[in-house]
């Protein structure tokens, strides 16, 4: 995470990880595929705490948790492993497919519930779903090579407010 996927090489993770490199190779076919495992515990760790949010409604959980995605992408290992050698790493296609898979599912779900719950007006869940995957994960990518994080993270979370308010139910 400090210095990077391509500025780290595979003997400094046996060293510090304390291990072979026979045994680095026994679990992973190659670096990338250690890179693949670390950025899907990092999307497990976002999706797991995203779990743990309180909210009134669906609607309003879904606005903390994009909200609290943008958060997280002031993180180091988010921004670093998930926003920055991600795609460059994984690829664009591969990364976007990754992002779709922990990412789509629970975006669409709380739609469904907030449709359901009318704090949402009725609408094409599958679209939405794929527009707000796209826009917090352009706003992330935004706030992650920002010069300044902080306040790119200001103006992203503005901007996801706005969208969010045309969407809810008045």
């Amino acid at each position: 995470m400090e210095k990077g996927y391509f500025n780290t090489g595979t003997e400094e993770i046996v060293q510090e990880a304390k291990v072979t490199r026979g045994a680095l190779y026994h679990h992973f076919t190659d670096k990338k595929a250690l890179f693949l495992a670390v950025f899907e515990a990092v999307e497990q760790d976002l999706l797991a705490n995203s779990g743990q949010l309180v909210a009134t409604d669906s609607f309003e959980r879904l606005r903390t948790g994009l909200t609290g995605f943008l958060d997280a992408s002031l993180t180091p290992e988010v921004q670093r492993i998930l926003l920055i050698d991600g795609p460059a790493v994984l690829g664009w296609q591969e990364w976007r497919t990754l992002e779709a898979q922990y990412g789509l599912g629970a975006i669409q779900g709380l739609l469904e519930a907030a449709i359901t719950e009318g704090t949402l007006r009725p609408q094409p869940v599958s679209a939405l779903a794929h527009i707000l995957l796209a826009s917090v994960d352009e706003a992330a990518l935004f706030i992650a090579n920002a010069d300044d994080p902080q306040v790119a993270r200001e103006l992203a979370v503005g901007a996801m407010e706005s969208l969010l308010g045309g969407l809810a139910s008045r």
